[in-house]
């Protein structure tokens, strides 16, 4: 069996992912780009969103694991009086709903009841794995299992209204594992009747926004350490880095754990996260990247 080349090209992109294609598909038209094929996301988009996308290219890709889990912002359109079996406008229409008291006060205040620290049931056309299988597969089938609830925390659940009285626009930001969809459908729930979402989008991952995404045709990579921006930075002496590169804890360093650690001329040689006093790595590159 040949052994993998290392990977050439390193670099974080900031993606804004058109509707009708899948991350994966985004992945592999990068990597015909770029020539490189170690290549990965941070948050999987449906293929019918559209919005931010965070790729790592080459080593970048260890780095992904502390992106994914930051909070994100979408807006969105719920449409009210319909549910399907998909809870978006993908799916095919299971009930509908005579809804002709809504109005925006009693939209808003059943927003704020999904608002917070709150449980909520993955849905079937999720991506998430139960014995081995991720859910959508399951559902292809026609197979549905018993999910549990999850604690998610929505931070805002803002509405607004359109032309359209059964309609509305809203604005969501959450915790990683947050299913818009699934608060589209409880929202409708709520003020008795369905609903179902449609026209998602992702407008940022921690503090990278939709203004920092270009088509992945424009692809630009970003340094590498742009990927750790929002993470504290510790710089590292000669021997400092030496210990580093062979893997060894070191005492913990000021500010919040995880750290970046960089070298004297700014190159990222690897994470460290707190283990008590001691400071362990938890990727450390298998060389300095600028």
């Amino acid at each position: 069996m040949a052994k993998r080349r290392p990977p050439t090209v390193h670099g974080l992109a900031i993606i804004d992912k058109p509707a009708g294609v899948t991350s994966h598909d985004v992945v592999n038209q990068l990597r015909k780009i770029l020539g490189e094929r170690r290549i990965g996301h941070a948050g999987t988009l449906d293929p019918d969103a559209t919005g931010v996308l965070l790729v790592g290219v080459g080593y970048v890709t260890r780095l992904m694991q502390f992106l994914s889990g930051m909070d994100k912002t979408y807006t969105a359109e719920v449409v009210f009086g319909t549910e399907t079996n998909t809870l978006d406008s993908a799916g095919v229409v299971t009930a509908t709903h005579d809804m002709p008291n809504l109005n925006i006060e009693k939209i808003r205040e059943a927003a704020v009841k999904l608002t917070g620290q709150i449980m909520q049931v993955p849905p079937m056309v999720s991506a998430l794995r139960v014995d081995g299988r991720r859910l959508h597969e399951l559902e292809r089938e026609g197979i549905v299992v018993e999910r549990k609830a999850r604690p998610v925390t929505v931070y805002s659940y803002d509405v607004e209204t359109t032309q359209d009285p059964l309609v509305v626009r809203i604005e969501v930001r959450c915790s990683s594992g947050t299913y818009v969809r699934t608060l589209a459908a409880d929202l409708g729930t709520l003020l008795g009747g369905g609903a179902h979402l449609r026209n998602l989008r992702r407008t940022s991952i921690g503090d990278f926004t939709e203004q920092d995404a270009l088509a992945p045709e424009q692809v630009k990579l970003l340094e590498p350490i742009t990927a750790l921006r929002s993470m504290t930075k510790v710089i590292a002496d000669e021997a400092t880095a030496t210990a580093i590169r062979n893997g060894r804890s070191l005492p913990a360093w000021p500010g919040a754990s995880p750290w970046a650690v960089v070298n004297e001329q700014g190159a990222l040689l690897a994470v460290y996260e707190a283990d008590g006093d001691v400071a362990k790595p938890s990727v450390v590159l298998a060389e300095a990247i600028a």
